[in-house]
């Protein structure tokens, strides 16, 4: 809308699971290698305390951009499940009436498959309405509903949210905020800057996100709308002052007044 002012909500989204699950069979669920539109928007729902059945039209609207500041790793879950109640589980096949029935011979107990991001880092900023964002913000930082990164079981480590920024280009954004990456991961750094992946709605872009949803109500289920995305890579600062010495400059270092006899006396 002309003349509304826009500002830049930041979100750090750390934990050691996530799960961004793209559309996948109930026991074959995956995960994407990023926050998808539709997770992130559904943590903000539950910030705000919308309940299922609520709209999601101004949410939808939100401009995201996501950055990998540590990937993480692929770990998959061997799940089982049974009824509490001891009772043979529903098959996939149906009675007259249109119920489903039990499985036959009795099965007690069914296995899913489950995929998660282990120790990966991003950072999410989603740009909108200032009033809107700024709710958004106060939401996260008092929520209603516990947060979780893709699923109810993966809840996030430390403060989500990392503030709000002035209406400015997610890309200029994405650069400006501090590398986010977990101790462990900085230490290893050995320059002054790092490349980071990035990922930013835009309507011209060259690729196609399908993870827009169009609501979270159980009893009709999630459909899931396209968005353009474009991919980029912005350096970020590390921290370091300078670039730590290679290899190769250890090796040679002081090799002019090394003496390799000096220790035998000679």
């Amino acid at each position: 809308m002309t003349g509304t002012v826009h500002a830049v909500l930041v979100l750090r989204l750390a934990a050691p699971l996530q799960s961004w699950g793209g559309p996948s069979r109930y026991n074959w669920r995956e995960t994407r290698t990023q926050p998808t539109k539709s997770g992130v928007l559904g943590l903000l729902a539950a910030a705000e305390g919308r309940n299922r059945e609520a709209s999601l039209t101004d949410l939808v609207g939100l401009q995201l951009g996501v950055r990998v500041d540590q990937p993480g790793t692929l770990l998959r879950d061997y799940h089982t499940y049974s009824d509490y109640r001891g009772i043979p589980m529903l098959s996939a096949k149906t009675n007259t009436k249109g119920q489903q029935t039990r499985t036959t011979p009795p099965k007690y107990t069914g296995v899913t498959r489950r995929f998660y991001l282990q120790d990966a880092v991003f950072v999410a900023a989603l740009r909108g309405p200032d009033t809107l964002v700024r709710g958004l913000e106060e939401a996260v930082r008092n929520p209603v509903y516990p947060l979780s990164l893709g699923r109810r079981s993966c809840p996030p480590t430390g403060p989500v949210s990392l503030g709000l920024h002035a209406d400015d280009p997610l890309e200029k954004i994405l650069e400006d905020v501090p590398w986010q990456a977990g101790s462990h991961r900085r230490q290893q750094a050995n320059d002054t800057t790092v490349s980071l992946e990035a990922t930013v709605e835009d309507p011209a872009g060259d690729q196609l996100a399908v993870d827009v949803p169009d609501t979270y109500d159980l009893k009709t289920g999630t459909r899931f709308g396209r968005r353009g995305v474009r991919h980029l890579w912005v350096t970020v600062p590390t921290g370091l002052n300078q670039p730590a010495p290679s290899a190769t400059d250890t090796a040679t270092a002081g090799q002019s007044d090394h003496d390799p006899f000096a220790l035998l006396g000679w």
